[in-house]
């Protein structure tokens, strides 16, 4: 993380800005991409004024958008057409794509909005709702809220309480924590709605 800063701290505003943005975006794509840490860092500079905290998450915000929108636009455009050909259909049967799209159509909406607050299950999203066929705006609204409440508080905290480096560690860590806790929680109560909706289904 140090080096991460060092590196920050050579750079002008704007390239910060821009190293910042393009951290958020490649997330979308490549999930070990460390935007968390590197937005951390960057609203713990502008405490000492050398950026912005609004502009550090502005563009955070935006950028992060942009490469879902991306992710998800091209996977709605080409997604369905790999997972019928050889190797898609080994990676995702037709069956379970056709349950991934009545999944999508009955919580969709939802299921984006909390899982986008999952690190690591964040970065699949975009891509499964386009294969998944689901509609532009109720996709990417959910999206977009649910990554500037994040990149939001992530902001805040790091601008307004954080004071070395090792407490934007032990925060970043701690907060990834209750988002995997929170969404381990989320998926046994779904799983067990599923299972509880096939058992009735069955005894019908």
């Amino acid at each position: 993380m140090s080096e991460l800063l060092d590196s920050l701290l050579q750079l002008p505003p704007a390239a910060v800005y821009g190293a910042i943005a393009a951290l958020a975006a490649i997330e979308n794509v490549f999930p070990p991409v460390p935007a968390d840490t590197a937005v951390a860092l960057g609203a713990f500079l502008s405490a000492g004024g050398r950026v912005s905290a609004w502009i550090v998450f502005l563009v955070t915000w935006i950028a992060n958008v942009a490469g879902a929108s991306a992710v998800y636009a091209g996977a709605r455009t080409a997604g369905r057409a790999f997972f019928r050909g050889r190797v898609g259909v080994r990676l995702l049967k037709p069956a379970a794509l056709g349950r991934l799209e009545r999944l999508y159509a009955r919580y969709g909406g939802w299921g984006i909005f909390l899982s986008r607050f999952i690190p690591g299950v964040r970065a699949v999203v975009p891509p499964f709702a386009g294969v998944a066929n689901l509609r532009t705006v109720p996709a990417l609204v959910p999206m977009a809220l649910a990554s500037g409440l994040w990149y939001g508080a992530l902001t805040l905290v790091a601008a307004t309480l954080v004071q070395n480096l090792d407490q934007i560690a032990h925060f970043i860590v701690s907060l990834n924590r209750a988002a995997l806790a929170v969404g381990a929680v989320l998926g046994v109560i779904v799983l067990g709605l599923v299972v509880r909706r096939r058992r009735r289904a069955l005894e019908k």
